[in-house]
């Protein structure tokens, strides 16, 4: 894996959202609990269940290709990055060890410790511990940052998974054996929608955009385009974005409106979701005026961008309701 460029890229992006992709993730979400049935039946039963490779394994510089971009390309990567000196790590690493085995293949937990693997740390972009990111297909998707209970992992994790199925074809190698429950057969995606997500991923903001709202003139409650829209637009925004100088903007200028603005569409973008949404909050609390509905339409953009069915935004939106009333 190269190390992260200075500036950002669609790739980084869609990695980043793509996980707000409510069908899929309300999909995913329903098959991994037929599969945590079926698994439970067959350790009643005394059948075997494996994935056929570790499910949780400790990763180094030197086995990072191999056990992590290479085991990509079968089954989504999930990557701890942890430190024997972090108090929080010790208590999200048991989760995600815990989750791993429960979805027995359908992803892989890759454990690197920061003090031991500080290249990899390095080229993660990594600032702060426990930070969870995934590999997809050879493709970064940050997750989150801190510590997180127990229901929002697991629902990442499955939003994750369906990710991981409905863009890449990757499902995990014991998935299909383990579920026990036909896949339903999906619907004909719809071309225009298609044409739009391949014109995003290649980096066409422009004609993404103008796709999404091709399809949502056609379609105008198709979840999917909202989403995909609300990406494009942000990618447009941060587009030729240099990160440290937006950051240091922001620092220096916290009354400066558009320093802050930038600064949340960068934090969004790295899967600092919490940390987006709540520097646009702060900032509607310090404004008034045009300034403040800036703000707060902002903050509603990313929202858009997130999902309304996560749970991040539902704090976030209490959070707003309380500094606006």
């Amino acid at each position: 894996m190269q190390p992260r460029n200075t500036h950002l890229n669609s790739a980084a992006l869609r990695g980043a959202v793509d996980l707000a992709a409510v069908k899929a993730a309300g999909e995913a979400a329903q098959k991994a609990e037929q599969a945590r049935a079926e698994r439970a039946r067959q350790a009643e039963a005394g059948e075997v269940v494996g994935a056929g490779y570790p499910l949780v394994l400790d990763v180094t510089e030197e086995t990072f290709e191999e056990e992590v971009v290479q085991r990509s390309t079968e089954v989504p990567v999930v990557v701890d990055f942890w430190a024997e000196w972090c108090g929080p790590c010790k208590q999200l690493s048991p989760i995600l060890e815990r989750l791993a085995e429960e979805h027995a293949g359908r992803i892989v937990l890759a454990k690197i410790d920061v003090d031991a693997n500080q290249l990899i740390a390095q080229q993660f972009g990594i600032q702060g511990i426990p930070a969870v990111m995934a590999v997809v297909a050879g493709q970064l998707v940050p997750l989150f940052q801190g510590a997180e209970n127990e229901a929002n992992v697991r629902k990442i994790l499955d939003q994750l998974i369906a990710v991981a199925e409905q863009r890449f074809g990757i499902v995990g190698g014991a998935a299909a054996a383990e579920d026990g429950v036909p896949a339903a057969p999906r619907r004909p995606e719809d071309p225009a929608l298609v044409a739009a997500h391949e014109a995003l991923d290649s980096g066409d903001l422009g004609g993404a955009i103008q796709a999404y709202r091709n399809v949502l003139a056609e379609q105008p409650g198709n979840t999917e385009a909202q989403l995909g829209l609300a990406q494009a637009q942000l990618l447009q925004r941060v587009s030729g974005f240099d990160p440290q100088a937006v950051r240091t903007a922001a620092a220096q200028g916290p009354a400066d409106l558009q320093a802050q603005l930038d600064a949340a569409d960068l934090d969004l973008v790295g899967g600092h979701v919490e940390d987006a949404f709540g520097r646009l909050v702060d900032l509607v609390g310090r404004t008034a005026g045009a300034d403040r509905d800036t703000a707060r339409l902002r903050l509603l953009e990313l929202f858009e961008v997130i999902g309304a069915d996560d749970p991040r935004v539902g704090t976030a939106r209490a959070a707003l309701a309380r500094v606006l009333f």
